[in-house]
């Protein structure tokens, strides 16, 4: 028992640094970005990262949850089998990665009018492939439950970032987008090499490619690749659409409430990495039971962080938008207000995956998450069209109330989920921090 304290104890406290650090790193830099580069070059900079992100999510989704499951609750002695498989199923997406960045660039730099991005994506193939290795380093890491090596390589990627675009806005040098991409070039690299030195001691490979795991691995992520792809296009298509229907400067304002409401998702990414692996094995022990607590109490948690923030953000978001990207982009204030209220759906979204991708249920979430996905792209087109960039805003919204609702539903019928558990939880944390943190730190002072 104390074991599974520690364990919760421990690894949620480095999660939680690590997201905090991650954000506060990206934000950061974010809020110097705006002000060094113009509202084209800003937005221009939003969709390579959105491009960048969604291709780094093809290879995650295909190979790290598959990885980390089957290392987490199959034999040591197949370990080899399964990271040998892993890494061979990489090096096929990764090539064919590669070739579609060559033939789609220059489409991509013609539909959004901006020339920068085909040098930007070619360089940024560099970057993929460094990041491919650290991926694998880092879910074999996180299946042996531990998760130091990710939260220095987190550090460390964001951190040499953040430091160059901190050297130029305090000294003014002027900065060229492929600039910023030669940097993450050398972020990577380092991330790569820390990466390596941290699961090295769990790095043992066979001399030979079992097809028989390659099948296992291929087909348990092929839907948690559908699932993350069809997530993160949520997540992205209404900037991606707007790049295109509008301009880059729009993608590039609707991108600054996307960056605020991203600080809300600390908790809830802390909590999904900590649970996965919880889920995977507690599914093989415990049943079904196990699973339905680990969710409603995770959702109730998160939300019990979430909320507070999200009344403050509302109240104060013209505040917030001029204190943090200037009173230019004043257009994004509404754009903030929308984003805040679908950010409470989020916790429960982000655990339904996790937790039915755990149970073994991937194909399910695929179908729910490319639903949502679908709808949120054909709203998206005719929101946008009547009403420009806050359409998109209102699209985003409409899809995660369906998808929201068809989850629970789903949770219901699996895992015997109720919705209303979730804000007891979050109730019952409230009085639970007091007592067993708060309270024995003001004794101690005392």
């Amino acid at each position: 028992m104390e074991g599974k304290k520690d364990y919760w104890l421990k690894s949620g406290f480095i999660n939680i640094v690590q997201n905090f650090s991650g954000v506060f790193f990206g934000f950061a830099g974010f809020y110097l970005l705006v002000r060094l580069l113009t509202k084209h070059d800003f937005g221009v900079w939003t969709l390579f990262i959105s491009t960048t992100t969604i291709l780094e999510a093809i290879r995650s989704g295909l190979l790290q949850n598959a990885l980390i499951k089957y290392i987490s609750s199959s034999d040591s002695k197949e370990h080899p089998a399964i990271i040998t498989a892993s890494f061979a199923i990489n090096g096929i997406v990764q090539v064919v990665c590669i070739a579609a960045i060559l033939i789609f660039s220059p489409w991509l730099s013609r539909l959004w009018d901006a020339p920068q991005l085909v040098e930007m994506m070619y360089w940024y193939i560099a970057i993929y492939l460094l990041s491919g290795l650290q991926a694998q380093f880092n879910g074999i890491e996180q299946a042996n439950l531990r998760f130091n090596g990710i939260f220095v390589t987190t550090i460390i990627r964001q951190g040499v970032f953040f430091t160059f675009v901190l050297v130029c806005y305090v000294f003014s040098f002027s900065v060229e987008l492929v600039f910023l991409v030669w940097v993450q070039i050398v972020s990577a690299l380092a991330g790569m090499l820390i990466a390596y030195s941290h699961a090295r001691t769990h790095l043992a490979l066979s001399a030979q490619v079992s097809r028989e795991w390659m099948g296992k691995l291929f087909g348990y992520g092929k839907y948690a690749f559908g699932t993350l792809i069809s997530s993160l296009l949520s997540g992205t298509i209404d900037q991606m659409m707007l790049g295109a229907m509008l301009s880059p400067a729009a993608s590039g304002a609707f991108n600054i409430a996307v960056r605020i409401t991203n600080l809300i998702d600390i908790p809830g990414n802390a909590v999904a990495t900590i649970v996965f692996p919880q889920s995977a094995k507690r599914m093989e022990s415990e049943g079904k039971g196990a699973i339905k607590y680990l969710y409603e109490k995770s959702v109730g948690t998160t939300l019990a962080l979430v909320v507070p923030v999200v009344i403050f953000l509302y109240l104060f978001s013209g505040i917030v938008i001029t204190l943090i990207a200037g009173e230019k982009y004043a257009d994004s204030i509404p754009l903030l207000q929308i984003t805040l209220l679908y950010c409470l759906l989020i916790p429960f979204g982000r655990q339904f995956g996790t937790i039915l991708d755990s149970i073994g249920k991937t194909r399910v979430t695929f179908f729910v998450v490319i639903g949502t996905a679908s709808m949120n792209l054909c709203l998206n087109y005719f929101f946008i069209r009547q009403w420009g960039v806050v359409g998109a805003a209102y699209a985003t919204l409409c899809s995660n109330i369906v998808g929201f609702a068809v989850a629970q539903v789903i949770l219901k019928k699996e895992i015997g989920v109720n919705v209303l558990n979730t804000f007891v939880y979050m109730y019952k944390f409230y009085p639970e921090f007091l007592d067993r943190y708060l309270r024995p730190m003001l004794k101690a002072k005392s």
